[in-house]
């Protein structure tokens, strides 16, 4: 897909992300000299041809006092993966499931599930209660407390764009 100036004002101006108003879509026009609904076609066609692959909710968990922040790894079958990420995956308490390559010796675990928190007692009874959900509480199974903090921002879509922003 052949991007326009105009494409190129619209991914500038979301990447500080959607304003907090009725319309968010119109005011990101107003922004760009848009209408909202070219805002909207556009951003479709620039989905569909893969030039926008996901638009996602980018939280602050620690702004709002989600300090017992977990990532939750389990040692499951290949063939049951599936079936247990998609059960995780309903559970309100849980925000991602994903699964990655085991790492043997060391590392055996192949699906993972973050689950945010004010509290650790509380995310660690999550966790167990997630593993139940799943049926997999007889499964091996580590929960990992972020230690740290990295900061989180949306999509950055290119160095000129900022340049652009400002003309």
């Amino acid at each position: 897909m052949e991007l326009t100036t105009a494409d190129r004002r619209l991914l500038a101006a979301l990447e500080d992300g959607l304003p907090l108003v009725p319309r968010p879509y119109a005011e990101i026009g107003r922004r760009c000299g848009l209408e909202e609904a070219t805002v909207l076609a556009r951003l479709r066609a620039m989905a569909e041809a893969g030039v926008i692959r996901r638009f996602g909710l980018v939280v602050h968990h620690h702004a709002l006092g989600y300090r017992a922040n977990a990532m939750v790894v389990f040692e499951v079958p290949e063939e049951r993966v599936q079936e247990v990420a998609a059960r995780l995956s309903r559970l309100p308490y849980v925000t991602l499931c994903y699964r990655r390559p085991r790492r043997p010796p060391l590392w055996p675990y192949n699906l993972f599930c973050m689950i945010h928190g004010k509290e650790r007692e509380r995310v660690r009874r999550l966790a167990e209660q997630a593993a139940e959900a799943a049926g997999i509480a007889d499964l091996p199974r580590a929960v990992l407390f972020s230690r740290r903090r990295f900061k989180q921002r949306g999509p950055r879509y290119g160095t000129g764009l900022a340049a652009e922003r400002a003309a």
